[in-house]
C-alpha cells in the first residue's frame, strides 16, 4: 500500500477513535483538525492514484465528517437562495 492510502486509513482510524470519546462540544474541534489534516491527504492520494480513488477516499471521509458536509451544504443552499 502506498504512503497516500495509508495516512488515509491512518485518518480515518483516528477520525473513528476520536469519535468514542465522550465530548461537551459536539467534537467541533476534533472536526477542524480533521478537515485541516484530511484536505492535503485527500490531494496527495488523487495526485498518486488519480481522481476516481480520490473520489472514494472523499466519500468516505465525508461518511465519517457527516455533520460538517450538512452544516456546509445548508450554508451554501441559504447564500445562493
Amino acid at each position: 500500500m502506498t504512503l497516500s492510502l495509508t495516512l488515509a486509513c491512518l485518518w480515518a482510524v483516528a477520525a473513528n477513535v476520536i469519535a468514542m470519546f465522550p465530548s461537551r462540544n459536539n467534537h467541533w474541534p476534533a472536526a477542524y483538525g480533521l478537515v485541516a489534516l484530511g484536505i492535503p491527504i485527500l490531494g496527495y492520494v488523487t495526485y498518486q492514484h488519480g481522481p476516481w480513488i480520490g473520489l472514494l477516499v472523499l466519500a468516505a471521509a465525508m461518511s465519517i465528517l457527516r455533520w460538517p458536509v450538512f452544516y456546509l451544504w445548508r450554508w451554501v443552499r441559504r447564500r445562493a437562495g
